[in-house]
């Protein structure tokens, strides 16, 4: 079974809503089905830097997808941590529906700024997963100033052990082998394999590095090179089964979906 533990659901004043290419929720729904991609965990970035306003809409349009495609959307609660009591109230009343399993953080503020603490803390103490966007690229990103990287985010689960952290897009933040290599120093960060990049090797190397017990199953909307990469692998037909969903099941607490 595929569980993709990254996806989106579409801000509608992106541009992108009706484009099938990124994402009604039919086409998303359509494309898992013919790629075999059984349930996909979503969030939905308003622009940045989001306000409570935006953090909200955007996490009611995920709530609508989920109840849309029962068992086939799950959710993140996607916030802006530098707005610490509107995020972790959000947060609590996103948890409090059917199938969100997790929070999401963008770029907002860095995973080592002293303002994502609150967040941070409040996601340990529940047992929430957080997906952290970041990226390593060789290019400067002047419009995502305070982007983490891997170094960054193993920094954080060196610091919160508790925490269930999850490093957004090895394949699609750059320089990967530098970023499975940071990850790789701290035991509890968990990483998706998502991102358009299909470098040979890549799967195979963060089995090596990391454990296919720390590895998830993703495609952030490149769902065709998602799957391929991972069919293409090089990997054994134990870590393949852990890394299509069994670990994002047994890091989320849940029972595969019926």
């Amino acid at each position: 079974m595929l569980i993709s533990a990254h996806e989106h659901v579409t801000w509608p004043a992106s541009g992108r809503a009706d484009d099938p290419d990124w994402a009604h929720d039919e086409a998303l729904i359509a494309a898992a089905d013919r790629l075999g991609i059984a349930t996909m965990a979503c969030s939905c970035l308003a622009p940045r830097p989001s306000t409570p306003d935006t953090f909200r809409a955007a996490n009611d349009r995920t709530a609508a997808a989920i109840a849309r495609f029962p068992g086939r959307v799950w959710g993140y609660a996607y916030v802006n941590p530098g707005y610490a009591r509107e995020a972790v109230a959000e947060i609590d009343r996103c948890l409090a529906l059917d199938d969100m399993v997790g929070v999401k953080l963008y770029n907002e503020y860095k995973a080592t700024d002293p303002a994502v603490r609150p967040v941070v803390e409040h996601c340990a103490a529940r047992g929430l997963p957080i997906l952290w966007h970041q990226g390593h690229c060789t290019d400067p990103l002047p419009d995502q100033p305070s982007i983490s990287d891997a170094a960054d985010l193993a920094w954080l689960a060196n610091t919160c052990p508790e925490l269930k952290l999850i490093l957004a897009h090895i394949g699609g933040g750059g320089d990967w082998e530098w970023t499975i290599k940071q990850a790789a120093e701290a035991p509890t960060l968990y990483a998706d394999l998502s991102g358009s990049v299909v470098d040979e090797g890549m799967v195979e190397m963060a089995v090596e590095y990391l454990g296919a017990d720390r590895l998830l199953f993703a495609c952030d909307g490149s769902m065709c090179a998602g799957v391929g990469k991972l069919r293409g692998a090089q990997i054994t037909p134990e870590d393949r089964g852990k890394i299509e969903s069994e670990t994002f099941l047994r890091l989320l607490g849940r029972s595969a979906p019926c």
